[in-house]
């Protein structure tokens, strides 16, 4: 007899447009949110934010598509994608960074390995020792 091999599907979490949710949540697949979260986001998975989604809290997430409103630091291990419809106010540190036209972004951004490795007095030196070389 043949073993059955039972295959993990991922499962994706949805917040569906008319919820709101006051608190923090955790999960360990992707999220989708459509309607409102007023606290901190942490997935081990993707986090897509559509258009009527507002997110106002930390959000901690290995990839990211934007659509909606987010006001809180961001903190994407791989890639972050800012739709047309994007509305961001806060810090963002990600690895890449993808923003389109039309996209809202009021904050500070810190990409890439060699930023996450720097404190901001480490940077602020090797820039005023690049603009004493020129």
């Amino acid at each position: 007899m043949a073993k059955n091999q039972e295959i993990e599907t991922p499962e994706i979490n949805i917040i569906r447009k008319g919820t709101e949710i006051k608190g923090d949540i955790t999960c360990a697949g992707d999220i989708r949110i459509d309607g409102i979260l007023q606290g901190s986001l942490i997935s081990e998975g993707k986090l897509v934010v559509g258009t009527t989604g507002v997110i106002d809290g930390k959000v901690t997430c290995k990839n990211a598509d934007v659509s909606g409103k987010i006001k809180a630091k961001l903190v994407v291990k791989e890639l972050l994608q800012l739709k047309a419809s994007a509305n961001i106010l806060g810090d963002i540190n990600t690895n890449k960074l993808s923003i389109e036209p039309g996209a809202n972004f009021t904050g500070t951004c810190n990409m890439g390995s060699v930023v996450k490795d720097m404190h901001h007095g480490e940077k602020r030196e090797i820039f005023e020792e690049e603009a004493q070389a020129v």
